[in-house]
């Protein structure tokens, strides 16, 4: 394999594969390229394509080590270690810690205590102690920027972490526990395979390329801590993406999807008063019964007529012994809706809910936000292009019907961002054959989407970046 600072090997335009691209785009009904639609040149496209195919073995070893050494939200220490070394190594600034997040707009964290235990774990396994030192209270995340003269700022966004689950596939993960469960080890390869392509390919573009590996999407948790440090408020195209299990063998990934669900998660604890359940009941507060009687009325919220709803009380937590008035219970929950509206009307009403419950039963209760997403829509315009790019470097979109994103995504405040800021942005879903779904304990990511997701996301930021 050649080191990553080799150059490509260039090919040069096929008629052949141009009529190729000619037939699919006619036959899959996809819209033919207009005169003043991005694109690149077919020469352009087979050097893309001979670039990533030179180290598919690099993307796989990268995958497969992120699998195995997976990390929660805020506590990805060995893998932004390894993402930076990576990232230096071909050449570009990196931004870490505070310069990558904003410290005061990140939502859920970590105990102090996990928080030690991760940096020992990383430092244990390999991470540089002085680079996760300096990282230290959750500041993981990192971000690429490589200046190549004049010309447009063009981002993408890979997520990082994993979920708290036990694995039980054969490739198990390292640490009992954790698991790459939603495929974020690909995600994180397809971001680094990115970087170097781009960096091999520099001489034919130029403008801007920044690539945000972003901490805890996992309970939607990271993406604004970015955005409130700025980081895509110069970007005029923003790129992302998700692995999608998909049985269709016809294509290869989505050009854009839309219809995620806005969300907020929240922790709720009431405290109310221990007492003997026998000698004097009379003089306890139950918290038990406000958790209960809160999370049954959760799920009596009305739902509402402009759209999709769902409400969901995931973890219930209670009491200390039988015999005892239970002084605490705690649960952590959510809402969603089809948008960011009538997620704020699910929301609103969950508080009402949990405040009249813990009132009900004379307790306190404290409601702390800890994970929130809103809608996303991608544009149809970046979508044409991005489908027409990749057909050129061999990669099938699916274009009707719609993928349905049913789950939901903080990158949609990046995407946002961009969009109010007069951009383009699309959330991309690269297609992986997987019998069972994501955040499912025996789900593993295939291999061959690695690729795929370069040489799409690399011809793409190509169309945008003028040679």
């Amino acid at each position: 394999m050649r080191s990553p600072t080799a150059p490509c090997v260039i090919r040069h335009h096929s008629s052949e594969s141009c009529t190729q691209e000619v037939k699919y785009l006619t036959e899959k009904n996809i819209p033919m390229r207009r005169k003043d639609m991005p694109t690149i040149t077919q020469e352009a496209a087979e050097n893309v394509v001979a670039c990533v195919d030179a180290f598919q073995d690099q993307l796989v070893s990268w995958r497969r080590d992120f699998h195995r050494y997976p990390e929660l939200g805020f506590l990805e220490y060995r893998t932004t270690a390894r993402i930076v070394t990576e990232l230096r190594h071909l050449g570009y600034e990196v931004l870490t810690g505070a310069d990558a997040t904003d410290p005061s707009a990140r939502m859920g964290l970590p105990s102090p205590a996990e928080d030690e235990a991760a940096i020992a774990r990383a430092i244990e396994e390999g991470a540089d102690p002085a680079f996760v030192r300096a990282i230290a209270g959750g500041l993981t995340g990192a971000v690429a920027v490589l200046h190549n003269g004049p010309g447009p700022v063009v981002g993408m966004r890979f997520d990082i972490d994993c979920l708290p689950l036990t694995e039980k596939t054969e490739h198990g993960s390292a640490h009992e526990g954790s698991m790459h469960a939603c495929g974020h080890d690909a995600h994180i390869t397809m971001g680094l395979g990115v970087a170097r392509a781009l960096a091999e390919l520099k001489d034919s573009w130029s403008g801007t390329v920044k690539i945000l590996f972003q901490p805890a999407e996992e309970g939607v948790r990271g993406a604004q801590a970015m955005v409130s440090a700025g980081l895509v408020d110069d970007v005029e195209i923003m790129l992302g993406q998700h692995v999608w299990p998909h049985p269709f063998a016809e294509y290869d990934f989505a050009p854009a999807s839309s219809g995620a669900l806005a969300t907020t998660k929240f922790d709720v604890t009431f405290s109310g008063r221990a007492a003997h359940a026998s000698g004097a009941p009379e003089k306890g507060k139950n918290a038990l019964l406000a958790a209960c009687a809160a999370t049954l009325n959760l799920y009596a919220i009305s739902r509402h007529s402009g759209g999709s709803t769902r409400v969901s009380v995931g973890k219930l937590e209670a009491g200390d012994n039988r015999n005892i008035v239970a002084e605490r219970a705690h649960l952590e929950m959510e809402v969603r809706g089809e948008t960011t509206e009538i997620n704020e009307f699910m929301a609103t009403r969950a508080r009402t809910v949990i405040e009249a419950a813990a009132a009900m039963y004379e307790c306190d209760v404290d409601i702390d936000t800890v994970g929130e997403a809103i809608s996303l829509r991608s544009d149809d315009e970046l979508a044409q292009v991005i489908a027409q790019v990749a057909t050129t470097v061999g990669i099938r979109p699916q274009t009707t019907p719609a993928i349905p994103f049913t789950a939901s995504e903080d990158y949609s405040y990046m995407m946002k961002r961009v969009q109010d800021n007069g951009g383009l942005a699309s959330l991309m879903l690269f297609f992986t054959p997987s019998d069972v779904g994501l955040h499912s304990v025996d789900f593993y990511v295939d291999d061959s989407v690695l690729p795929k997701a370069v040489k799409t996301f690399t011809a793409t930021a190509l169309a945008y970046l003028p040679a």
